[in-house]
């Protein structure tokens, strides 16, 4: 379910085709996201999973599947 959730958010941020993104893409080379991009997808995420992201946290993150594991983790799955 994250997977998806994270893929729709994804690309009605970045105007892409949620289909055309792969759990190995990065959010700033494969995706072309920039910094004000990936804050709008944080939010996004924070927002639909009641959970609250530190930028500690998401600066660990380059990937769709890192991003999709930090999720699970901070909901506790």
């Amino acid at each position: 379910m994250e997977m998806k959730v994270l893929c729709d958010i994804i690309a009605e941020v970045l105007n892409v085709d949620p289909k055309e993104i792969s759990p190995n893409m990065t959010f700033t080379g494969d995706l072309g996201a920039d910094s004000l991009d990936v804050y709008q997808i944080v939010l996004k995420l924070e927002d639909t999973f009641d959970i609250h992201l530190t930028n500690e946290k998401v600066t660990k993150v380059s990937t769709v599947e890192e991003a999709v594991a930090l999720i699970k983790r901070e909901r506790g799955n």
